[in-house]
């Protein structure tokens, strides 16, 4: 039951759009209108300077890592009965009724998660795989796969149980959906690798 109830209330935190809320407060601009036309903190920054992007970004990752955690580390929510209740988040990201289902790319929310997960190990190894993608190459999308492929290996030597490879599967699958039309494109290598071993792609 108390799976089942962390799960809808997951769903529904994900399933507000805050970073588009942050852009009308700040900017009073739709940040679908700015860069890649996703609902999330990056155009909210665009549309609206860094208050508006901060501030999406942090309601976006609460709305992961608060029913997750609370649910974990409060209630005692583990094992396979934790899958649909990580997930939730990410989904109701994704996917926002409120949006007719076009929501956002959900890395926030992904960051949330794994805080509730695994308290603050998960999201300080995701974002170092990530940052380090994104130092190497310029594609964002391939950056996020790329990090998330070799955040398993983490998670191999900290969490190894079934379970949280589950969470780490539909999360990496809802990412790929959402990434679908950038992963399309080769990665691009930063200038100074090209340099540095004369090729590109």
């Amino acid at each position: 039951m108390a799976s089942l109830v962390f799960t809808v209330l997951g769903f529904a935190l994900g399933s507000v759009p805050f970073s588009m809320v942050a852009g009308r407060l700040f900017a009073s601009k739709d940040i679908r209108a700015y860069g890649d036309g996703n609902p999330g903190a990056a155009n909210a920054w665009k549309a609206g300077g860094w208050k508006a992007g901060l501030v999406g970004f942090l309601l976006d990752y609460s709305k992961g890592a608060v029913p997750v955690g609370v649910a974990h580390f409060a209630v005692g929510v583990t094992g396979w009965a934790l899958v649909p209740v990580a997930l939730a988040p990410v989904l109701g990201h994704a996917f926002s009724p409120f949006l007719r289902f076009k929501g956002g790319k959900a890395i926030a929310a992904t960051f949330g998660i794994w805080t509730g997960v695994l308290s603050f190990r998960g999201p300080l190894a995701l974002g170092l795989l990530f940052g380090v993608f994104f130092l190497l190459q310029d594609e964002n999308a391939w950056s996020v796969m790329l990090g998330m492929t070799c955040y398993l290996a983490f998670l191999v030597l900290w969490a190894p149980d079934l379970y949280v490879f589950a969470i780490w599967g539909g999360n990496l699958a809802v990412l790929a959906y959402k990434h679908g039309r950038e992963l399309k494109r080769n990665m691009r290598w930063r200038p100074y690798l090209v340099r540095a071993f004369g090729r590109d792609g």
